[in-house]
C-alpha cells in the first residue's frame, strides 16, 4: 500500500500555490487584465527552439519559441479534460479555467502568440543554457518536441510542470529547479520542531477559539508532524 503523505502533501502544495499562475485584476474590474496588443514584443531576436523565461513574482513561467510569434508552453487547464472543441480551448486560460485544471491535476500544452505567453511580463531567452552546457539539443530538436507535446496532458506541480516541459524539449531530461528548491525550503520549515508545534498550537487554537471545524484543521496538523517525521 502507497504511503499517503506524499500524495497529501504534494496535493497541499498544489493548493497553496495556484498563485503562481493567477493573472492580476485590475482594480475596480470585474474582468481579467487583457493581454497584450500583437507587436508589442520584438520577435526578430527569437530563433525557433528558443527557450523563453517570463519572471513573475513567486515562480517563473517557461516556454519554447516555435517561430512566427508562436511558443508552446504548458499551463493547467480543465477544459480540454470535459470538450474537444479546439476553439474554446484555443481562446486565453482563463484564472478559473486554471485553478479547476490545477485542482483536478489536468493540463495542455498550448501555442499561443508571445504576447498572450509573457502577458506583458519581461522575457529571458535561453537563460537556462548556462546551467546544462553540453546537454543542449539542437534548436530545431527542441521545437519538434515541443510540437509533438501539444495538446492535453496530466498536471503536478512537482512533477510536470511548465519547466518540466521546457527542459525535457531543451536539454532531453524534465527537470524543474524552481520546484526543488521550493521542496528544499518546506522540508527546512517542516524539519524544524518549532515550526511543527506552532501548526499543532495554531490547529488547535482554531477548534477551540474560532470553532472551525476539526475535519478542516486536522490535517494542518498532521501533515507537518508526519512530513518532519519522515524527515
Amino acid at each position: 500500500m502507497k504511503n499517503p503523505v506524499p500524495q497529501a502533501a504534494s496535493l497541499l502544495l498544489e493548493k497553496l500555490l495556484l498563485l503562481v499562475h493567477i493573472r492580476p485584476m485590475p482594480a475596480g474590474s470585474g474582468g481579467e487584465t487583457p493581454p497584450p496588443a500583437p507587436g508589442y514584443y520584438d520577435t526578430s531576436c527569437f530563433k525557433r527552439g528558443d527557450l523563453l523565461e517570463v519572471p513573475r513574482t513567486l515562480f517563473i513561467h517557461f516556454g519554447i519559441y516555435l517561430g512566427e510569434n508562436r511558443v508552446a508552453h504548458l499551463m493547467p487547464d480543465i477544459l480540454p479534460s470535459i470538450t474537444g472543441d479546439r476553439r474554446q480551448i484555443q481562446q486565453v486560460v482563463t484564472n478559473k479555467r486554471l485553478i479547476l485544471g490545477v485542482i483536478a491535476r489536468t493540463a495542455s500544452v498550448r501555442v499561443d502568440t508571445v504576447e498572450d505567453f509573457a502577458y506583458g511580463g519581461s522575457i529571458l531567452v535561453n537563460h537556462m543554457d548556462r546551467l546544462f552546457e553540453d546537454q543542449v539539443l539542437g534548436s530545431e530538436e527542441a521545437a519538434r518536441r515541443a510540437e509533438k507535446l501539444v495538446g492535453a496532458t496530466a498536471y503536478s506541480l512537482l512533477w510536470n510542470n511548465c519547466e518540466h516541459f521546457v527542459t525535457y524539449c531543451r536539454y532531453g531530461a524534465p527537470v524543474s529547479f524552481q520546484t526543488d528548491k521550493f521542496c528544499e525550503t518546506v522540508k527546512m520549515i517542516i524539519r524544524d520542531q518549532r515550526s511543527v508545534l506552532a501548526s499543532v498550537l495554531v490547529g488547535l487554537a482554531s477548534i477551540v477559539c474560532l470553532g472551525v471545524a476539526p475535519s478542516t484543521t486536522l490535517p494542518t496538523i498532521f501533515i507537518p508532524f508526519f512530513l518532519w517525521m519522515a524527515g
